[in-house]
């Protein structure tokens, strides 16, 4: 994993943080809470292809602020909207 990665991992972790909404990382099979910055340093990858699930009282904000989080640092991530 680049050293760029782990900027990456704590400011996905740190942004996540600020909302109350559920938020979840799907990699595979894996369901990694975002919030949790070892999950993410166990299975974030520049390479892999995500997917996001939100859920919660403030979870539009949370999956415009995930977007730009994530764009910000180049991984692809997929919004599940339920």
């Amino acid at each position: 994993m680049p050293s760029s990665s782990n900027a990456a991992v704590v400011e996905i972790s740190q942004t996540a943080n600020k909302f109350r909404s559920s938020i979840v990382l799907q990699y595979e099979n894996k369901y990694i809470d975002v919030k949790s910055i070892l999950g993410l340093f166990t299975t974030l990858t520049s390479a892999g292809n995500y997917s996001l699930h939100v859920h919660g009282p403030d979870e539009e904000e949370a999956k415009e602020s995930m977007k730009e989080v994530f764009a910000k640092h180049n991984l692809a991530v997929n919004v599940v909207s339920e």
